[in-house]
């Protein structure tokens, strides 16, 4: 078994877009699961994953309001073909993030986090994954809108690949 996955955060919408790129909506629609690391602003896209995909697992950020605070958990844990994952907006400063989470996240394999807007992916010094998928509707100081694609099989996360949005 495998579980491919799309990885994004901060959408802001519609404040930043419109709506999400089209190839992100066809990413997707083809995942087994979406990660949203947070910043949705509205319910609306919440509600389209959940209709249009097959499993959606998020965390509501800095920016998001009540009616995303009632729906969606700080942190979300979820463990997929034997990978132990944690999704959580904001990690604080870069400067000893590595550490933090290990201290924070010991229990998981996986921490996916927005806010930043700043594609991440390292290892902490216990051998967590750390991974931001940057934004694929703001990309503020960034060359590119960007997500993550992955997959999650027999316990090891492999194909993780950063993707630059094409068109918007």
């Amino acid at each position: 078994m495998a579980s491919r996955m799309l990885i994004i955060a901060d959408t802001h919408l519609p404040k930043r877009a419109r709506r999400l790129p089209p190839e992100v909506w066809a990413k997707a629609e083809v995942a087994d699961v979406v990660i949203h690391a947070g910043d949705w602003v509205s319910t609306e896209l919440l509600e389209e994953l959940e209709r249009r995909t097959r499993k959606v697992i998020g965390v509501y950020g800095n920016n998001d309001g009540a009616e995303l605070r009632a729906r969606l958990p700080e942190i979300a844990r979820a463990e997929l073909d034997g990978v132990r994952f944690a999704v959580i907006h904001e990690t604080g400063s870069a400067t000893g993030r590595e550490k933090r989470m290990d201290d924070l996240f010991d229990d998981v394999d996986v921490l996916v986090f927005g806010h930043s807007h700043i594609p991440w992916d390292t290892l902490t010094p216990g051998g967590m994954r750390l991974l931001n998928p940057g934004s694929p509707t703001d990309r503020r100081r960034q060359p590119h809108c960007t997500y993550l694609t992955a997959v999650a099989r027999d316990g090891v996360l492999g194909e993780v690949q950063l993707k630059n949005v094409t068109a918007r």
